[in-house]
């Protein structure tokens, strides 16, 4: 097994270091099990996946406490949040650092009960599957196509998992058994059909009215579903950036997946070679790269603080990364070959958005440079951006 370093294992020890309860938070299979094993090697390890000790959870709280002791590594918390309460005793008791490592993979129903029961008492941190630099350390290294193909998942790279079982299996599970336990799905392959009707909308401002048409829905049933696909780590949302730049702005969120090999299999797209073919190739790439710079943040423990920008005339930018009051402006193009017009529109926010510094392309090719104040980056360095 190969197993790759995350690039969050820094905050993870000085979150340990600081705070009696560390949470991780992230997709299925997107390494939290591997990395907090391996990075507390001494703790304790409770998977609640395990019927038994579930029903121990659920029906004897304090028996399931006297049979482990801490420091110890609780995964999928989120099926018993009732646990917390009981964790949040304890460590009132004994404020000791690092004594519980919660993971969980689904963030709506774990947040809550975090915000309620475990206030100034957790660190949270997010994981999202393996970066490109995280990739690129380990010797790994592909061609954009394959990236997007390939997807990020940890399996296949540790295991060698091939893409097509893999992303199979989890979207089935995901349907069948996640789906069931969060929504009251009647109708899976209605369900189903909403997914790949989403991936075919990537990198696309939502329309729910739309969605619901093409699905045979309502409205109010695709906020539900696109709700909880947000908090199962399915989707994320790129929110619309506001600024006094101009009154008329679209306020809808874009949607994006958390991982583009899921993707692509929601397209159909069966192998590399068919992702320059897809029609969806730009959008795809797109997605690549803010997710790129979303797993950068949340590896220094930072919030989520990208946006896009578009005004109502259509001008848009792809990617704004808020830094304070100023603002990190970037474009992202799937072309790889050099053209120095990808900045152009760069320059034009640049005239009106004072606060914009440090503007970015960022695409395949390699040649990499700064021409009139605006950086030319390959995708593999579009982690390297975040301002400091």
């Amino acid at each position: 097994m190969n197993i790759i370093k995350r690039a969050i294992e820094s905050e993870l020890q000085r979150c340990a270091d600081n705070f009696p309860i560390v949470s991780i938070l992230g997709p299925r299979q997107s390494g939290k099990t591997m990395l907090s094993q391996l990075f507390f090697k001494d703790y304790a390890y409770i998977n609640l996946e395990d019927p038994e000790l579930y029903d121990l959870a659920v029906n004897d709280r304090n028996g399931f406490f006297s049979m482990i002791k801490a420091p110890v590594i609780i995964d999928e918390v989120q099926r018993v949040p009732s646990l917390l309460n009981k964790i949040q005793t304890i460590v009132d008791k004994d404020s000791s650092h690092g004594q519980f490592i919660l993971t969980g993979s689904f963030q709506q129903g774990l947040q809550a009960a975090i915000s309620q029961s475990l206030a100034g008492r957790t660190a949270i941190l997010n994981l999202l599957p393996l970066s490109i630099a995280e990739l690129n350390r380990a010797g790994l290294d592909f061609s954009r196509d394959e990236f997007l193909y390939q997807g990020f998942m940890p399996r296949h790279y540790a295991e060698g998992q091939p893409v097509d079982l893999l992303y199979r299996s989890y979207f089935q599970t995901y349907v069948e058994r996640d789906v069931q336990l969060l929504l009251n799905v009647k109708h899976k392959g209605i369900f189903e059909k909403f997914l790949r009707l989403l991936a075919g909308r990537i990198g696309q401002v939502v329309n729910c009215e739309s969605l619901a048409n093409d699905t045979g829905v309502s409205s109010t049933t695709v906020a539900e579903w696109l709700s909880v696909l947000e908090s199962s780590f399915i989707i994320f949302r790129l929110e619309p950036y506001f600024e006094n730049y101009t009154k008329r702005l679209i306020k809808s969120p874009k949607i994006y997946f958390c991982d583009t090999g899921l993707a692509c299999y929601l397209l159909g797209i069966r192998n590399a070679g068919q992702v320059a073919r897809d029609p969806l190739v730009g959008n795809l790439f797109e997605n690549m790269i803010v997710l790129e710079i979303l797993k950068s943040q949340y590896a220094k423990g930072l919030e989520k603080s990208l946006y896009y920008f578009r005004d109502s005339k259509g001008f848009e930018i792809d990617l704004i990364i808020a830094d304070g009051r100023n603002v990190v402006p970037v474009e992202i193009k799937s072309a790889a070959t050099f053209n120095g017009d990808f900045a152009r529109n760069l320059k034009k926010f640049r005239a009106f958005a004072k606060n914009a510094v440090a503007p970015t392309v960022i695409y395949s090719g390699d040649m990499e440079c700064e021409s009139d104040g605006i950086r030319f980056l390959n995708f593999r360095k579009s982690g390297e951006i975040i301002v400091q």
